[in-house]
């Protein structure tokens, strides 16, 4: 036997869903973007303006106005960036507002990139620059816990760091010794690693890196 009470109640919950669905397409664009229901773009002639890009208001507002910066100044864009790194006993802080990414690009035409990069980019040296953001540690310590054979290993990968002033001896008093990251270095390296951590995300990139 039919249950109508049963197709009559289904049947007013498919009018309430049509209803529902009716009314999101009547609503206006401009008031489910004030509400901050939805990201859209505001062509400009440069650079196009995002707004509702995050679900915090204070970054979506920081968004917005580095991309009104650019487009006031018809550069290709800024970058805004944040951060804490806490870790041996030791503390940095940093904020960078509204770099120029046409600066930034330069870096890479100069050079300049490219060394910093030649530098760093060796596996046993990040292994120690890893170690020393952890901890203040000797030349000994750093070959042992990098799997080196001996501290002249540790050495030849320490003297161009040492000479490019990323790591120098610790000489706060605390009585570590060994060697540390510099102060001013830090950021610059967990930076990079933000950047790479970026380039290898397997939700936007599909490659191999060796």
């Amino acid at each position: 036997m039919r249950d109508y009470a049963k197709e009559i109640d289904e049947l007013w919950e498919e009018i309430a869903g049509l209803r529902a669905a009716i009314n999101a397409q009547n609503d206006e664009p401009g008031q489910a973007r004030e509400a901050g229901r939805e990201p859209y773009t505001e062509e400009r002639e440069q650079v196009h303006i995002m707004h509702n890009m995050h679900p915090d208001k204070r970054l979506s507002e920081m968004m917005e106005e580095l991309c009104e910066t650019a487009d006031a100044e018809g550069s290709s864009g800024r970058i805004t960036y944040l951060g804490v790194f806490s870790s041996g006993g030791r503390q940095s802080n940093w904020i960078k507002k509204a770099a120029l990414c046409d600066d930034l690009m330069r870096l890479a035409e100069s050079g300049v990139a490219g060394k910093v990069l030649a530098c760093l980019g060796n596996a046993t040296r990040l292994k120690i620059l890893v170690e020393l953001l952890k901890s203040p540690k000797t030349v000994a310590e750093l070959t042992e816990v990098c799997g080196l054979g001996s501290t002249g290993q540790a050495y030849h990968h320490m003297k161009p760091l040492l000479a490019a002033d990323v790591i120098t001896e610790n000489t706060d008093g605390d009585g570590r010794g060994g060697y540390i990251v510099q102060p001013h270095r830090v950021q610059g390296i967990i930076m990079l690693l933000a950047g790479i951590s970026d380039m290898v995300d397997e939700n936007y990139t599909k490659g191999a890196w060796e």
